[in-house]
């Protein structure tokens, strides 16, 4: 079928020799007194391994190259294992996995929890693999209590602080739907902006209408001005992100040109020549990382 979906992992683990598994970065001896390590160490020593390393086939089948999971797998040679069950990436290794990737979400690191407390892990035993209080461990355990589904699509690999979750459990499924498309428009994830927007709600919108509050003219007036700015600002957003992609694509096909005409020697010469300057911007352009800039954003 022509417009299949291509997978981007295989749908089965692996089990692979920890040694042979090819590093695609290299990891100074100092990252073993950091605080990261102690507890990813910790971790598999309590509780074994919860997320699989990510590995990418070499070409004619000489080894595996690690993408992701260079502390997991210095941890387990500490610890003295020697096999480890692998995510196989069905995509050219040539790219660099962590380019795509972030840091764990905070309903990522829920599901983890909770997957490893359904395999008989006790709290207690977390909290000490991952040097966290009780306490916190079951804040992130019961993280999406009383957030609807549509919402947790939204926001599952997004940078959501635990916070933005107790506001948005305060609000209707369908007003927990629209904060969280405001969020996603807006890039803004913080628990100053969740509160706004729980401010703005409407009380026939909040769970049990939410505590009494003065409703004065003036603030509902209020509301309603955020509530209509922050939908025409999420319109304009999505305009741009448009217009974004089309200027991506101009910039792509113009510095792909570029490539090819100072690629010609003779005409490069021609130009560091007679015009050094629109050389220099030329390479300049040639030489940019646009998906770099794109991820600084």
């Amino acid at each position: 079928m022509a417009n299949s979906i291509k997978q981007g992992f295989e749908e089965k683990l692996v089990e692979l020799a920890v040694e042979e598994l090819l590093p695609t970065k290299s990891i100074s001896i100092s990252v073993r007194q950091c605080r990261k390590y102690a507890q990813v160490l910790s971790s598999i020593r309590e509780v074994g391994l919860i997320e699989a390393p990510v590995v990418a086939s070499l070409k004619k089948g000489k080894g595996y190259l690690l993408l992701d999971g260079h502390l997991r797998i210095m941890a387990l040679k500490e610890l003295g294992v020697e096999r480890v069950s692998c995510l196989i990436s069905t995509d050219d290794e040539t790219y660099t996995y962590n380019k795509y990737i972030n840091r764990l979400s905070a309903i990522q690191e829920h599901r983890m929890i909770l997957k490893a407390v359904q395999s008989g892990v006790s709290e207690e035993k977390l909290a000490r693999a991952l040097n966290l209080d009780m306490r916190t461990i079951r804040n992130k355990r019961y993280l999406l209590e009383g957030i609807c589904p549509e919402a947790v699509d939204l926001l599952k690999d997004k940078p959501v602080p635990e916070p933005v979750f107790r506001a948005l459990r305060k609000m209707k499924a369908p007003r927990q739907i629209t904060a969280a498309m405001l969020m996603n428009d807006q890039n803004k994830f913080n628990c100053n902006y969740a509160k706004a927007l729980l401010d703005a709600t409407p009380a026939h919108q909040l769970v049990n209408k939410g505590k009494p509050r003065k409703e004065t003219p003036a603030i509902l007036a209020r509301q309603a001005r955020l509530e209509e700015e922050s939908l025409a600002l999420s319109r304009e957003i999505g305009s741009l992100k448009e217009q974004y992609g089309t200027a991506m694509i101009d910039l792509t096909s113009m510095q792909a040109y570029l490539k090819s005409l100072l690629g010609n020697e003779a005409v490069a010469k021609y130009m560091r020549e007679f015009s050094e300057p629109i050389f220099d911007k030329f390479k300049e352009i040639a030489d940019l990382d646009f998906f770099r800039l794109k991820n600084m954003e």
